[in-house]
């Protein structure tokens, strides 16, 4: 009798207690992604912009070379035969990118167009120059290549003068180096984010030990094990990576915004290649740590996972 009331009264106290507990532990079971989503997007979009950042230094590099122009100044009284095999020679050449023949109309224009008064008298009597205005193409805007092209306009006898921004050219080998060097870091920056990655995958695993083990104790195959959890790192790493390139292309259009200059750099290929890579990695890398870790912990023993 006494043993139907104690009972009476434990049991709906064991069912308070005890159910917010199982709750608890049941809550403790599920894996839990967000972290891991985070942690993954986070180092993905530091790659991200590092590569922008790179894309960019390379494509900047590209535009300011091709701007180096060199004058090439010829007598007033070069015949049309003349100025037209200059004009032949230097749009043949294979370091010239593009080729501008400005005569003295031109050259008058351009006078006013920079703010000069217009002197009719004086300009007419001073003869402007007639010219050609050569652009390399970026692998051979350097001082080197365009001496040696100079160099060759010598058998041309009706050229006055050559010139060309000498010091800024002499200073296109350092934005190479910076190229470089930014080039290097990425590709450091890209080996520790595969670790970083891994790590943070087998962090969230490790919550999934005892799950693993007791699917297979209980006569489950490694592929039953391993399938909904690799479709699901599928899906995180698909997740992180699209969120890494929203937030990427954010600071891209807000940095653009603040800098209009850089809006001319824009390359829809390179943003889509970037933006693909990106995708790739959050996938893959989070799929191989994932399955690593199923792997891993299907081969250790019981005891050892405590």
């Amino acid at each position: 009798m006494l043993f139907l009331l104690a009972s009476t009264f434990i049991n709906p106290l064991k069912s308070v207690f005890m159910a917010p507990s199982g709750k608890l532990s049941a809550k403790r079971s599920k894996p839990s992604y967000f972290m891991s989503i985070l942690g993954v997007t986070l180092v993905l979009f530091i790659v991200g912009v590092l590569g922008w950042v790179v894309l960019n230094s390379r494509n900047l590099e590209q535009v300011l070379r091709e701007s180096a122009t060199m004058n090439v100044f010829i007598n007033q009284t070069t015949t049309e035969k003349d100025k037209d095999s200059l004009v032949v020679f230097v749009q043949n050449h294979p370091f010239v990118k593009s080729y501008k023949y400005i005569d003295k109309d031109e050259a008058k224009k351009e006078w006013l167009s920079q703010g000069n008064e217009d002197f009719n008298v004086f300009i007419d009597n001073m003869m402007l120059p007639r010219s050609v205005d050569v652009n390399f193409k970026s692998d051979f805007a350097d001082s080197a290549h365009m001496a040696s092209f100079k160099a060759e306009l010598g058998k041309f006898a009706f050229v006055n003068d050559v010139k060309f921004p000498k010091e800024v050219v002499a200073k296109f080998s350092l934005l190479r180096k910076v190229t470089v060097g930014l080039g290097i870091i990425a590709l450091v920056l890209l080996a520790l984010t595969v670790v970083l990655i891994d790590n943070t995958i087998r962090l969230a695993m490790f919550s999934n030990r005892f799950l693993i083990k007791t699917m297979q104790m209980v006569g489950a195959t490694r592929w039953f094990i391993a399938k909904p959890m690799n479709i699901r790192a599928i899906i995180n790493g698909a997740i992180s990576g699209t969120l890494a390139i929203v937030a990427m292309v954010i600071v891209i259009f807000s940095i653009e915004n603040w800098v209009p200059e850089m809006k001319g750099l824009r390359n829809g290929n390179t943003m889509l290649l970037l933006c693909s890579v990106i995708l790739l990695i959050g996938i893959s890398i989070t799929l191989v740590s994932t399955h690593r870790s199923i792997i891993k912990y299907l081969k250790m023993k019981l005891d050892d996972l405590y």
